[in-house]
């Protein structure tokens, strides 16, 4: 099964559930593609040594690689953690996540400022592009595990809405116009 993503309801339920829109409102890899957002489906049991992987990181640029495992075993901090990363953000770099184990959902926003759910599983690897806002979190399962790739050394720093007088934000915004 390939990526599956929908827009979201406005609930404030708790954010692991999936929160879809009763009738759901599917969205597209196209339409996620508009929005800077690509996919890949790839062997998450081979991640070390796969030919497809190491092909992507040399056409992108993915210098920089960590695994990063989300649990409350795991992550020291956890639940602050996950606040943290639930926030309405956004990064003057792209962010490039690879689901290895686990599942989880990163949230992006639309062109109407409506949010969209990507569902995140196993072997799915995704790039958010620089200046989108976007949120992560775990899904009912509490569980994920994922490598981190940037190009160069990592930039950790977030900022958290609002940021729209960022130069990267404002790049961003005119690219989703250039493509109406």
């Amino acid at each position: 099964m390939g990526l599956e993503a929908w827009f979201m309801d406005s609930s404030d339920e708790d954010q692991r559930k999936p929160h879809r829109l009763n009738p759901n409102q599917p969205v597209s890899l196209d339409e996620l593609k508009e929005l800077g957002v690509f996919y890949w489906k790839l062997n998450a049991d081979i991640y070390e040594t796969d030919p497809e992987l190491e092909q992507i990181r040399k056409d992108q640029g993915y210098s920089y690689m960590d695994i990063i495992t989300i649990h409350k075993d795991k992550l020291p901090n956890y639940e602050e953690k996950l606040k943290m990363f639930f926030e309405e953000h956004l990064h003057v770099d792209d962010e490039i996540r690879y689901i290895l184990d686990g599942q989880a959902y990163f949230d992006v926003r639309d062109k109407e400022d409506r949010w969209i759910r990507i569902s995140m599983r196993k072997g799915d690897l995704i790039t958010l592009p620089a200046g989108i806002y976007h949120r992560f979190t775990l899904d009912e399962t509490n569980y994920t595990k994922a490598m981190r790739l940037f190009v160069g050394e990592p930039v950790w720093k977030a900022y958290n809405r609002p940021a729209d007088d960022f130069d990267i934000r404002q790049k961003y915004v005119a690219s989703l116009c250039a493509s109406i």
